[in-house]
């Protein structure tokens, strides 16, 4: 096995990771299939958290375990403070817990399509921890005003 064999498998990381761009349509019931190698990465529950995300019109969509993760930190909250709760209560109320059926395929709900503007296809693309539905005119926005340059200085901002 190669080492980035290890990595995409779960192997040197159990928890693996979300890679690549995956271009899927909805059926007439609004249905997308997850790529088969996610939901492995997903592991149990096969079920996968759709939150709006906080900065880009699009949908954050993170595994069981991942959530776990960052919901320690909202459960770390003080009661008293103010900005930490709003941000935990308007994304639980906006959120959404979706399992996949025999076929691979999560039903969004609409409120959520709609905030990011996904109606025929998604445009599902991996973020290491988890991966981001976007509707495809909205990712080619994105895509196409990626800044090369300015990679570098974001890696160095993040420690990558």
């Amino acid at each position: 096995m190669e080492p980035s064999d290890a990595i995409v498998s779960g192997g040197q990381y159990p928890e693996g990771v979300f890679v690549n761009t995956y271009v899927h349509s909805l059926d007439a019931k609004k249905r997308m299939t997850i790529p088969s190698d996610w939901r492995e990465l997903a592991g149990v529950p096969k079920r996968l958290f759709v939150l709006p995300s906080v900065n880009e019109k699009c949908l954050c969509v993170y595994p069981a375990r991942e959530m776990t993760r960052r919901m320690e930190r909202l459960r770390n909250l003080s009661i008293a403070d103010a900005k930490g709760r709003q941000l935990a209560r308007t994304l639980a109320s906006r959120s959404d817990l979706v399992p996949w059926d025999a076929q691979g395929r999560i039903r969004v709900k609409d409120d959520l399509l709609e905030y990011a503007g996904i109606t025929n296809q998604a445009v599902l693309v991996g973020t290491f921890d988890g991966f981001e539905l976007w509707s495809p005119d909205r990712w080619k926005q994105v895509a196409d005003s990626v800044d090369e340059s300015g990679l570098g200085e974001a890696a160095r901002y993040v420690g990558f």
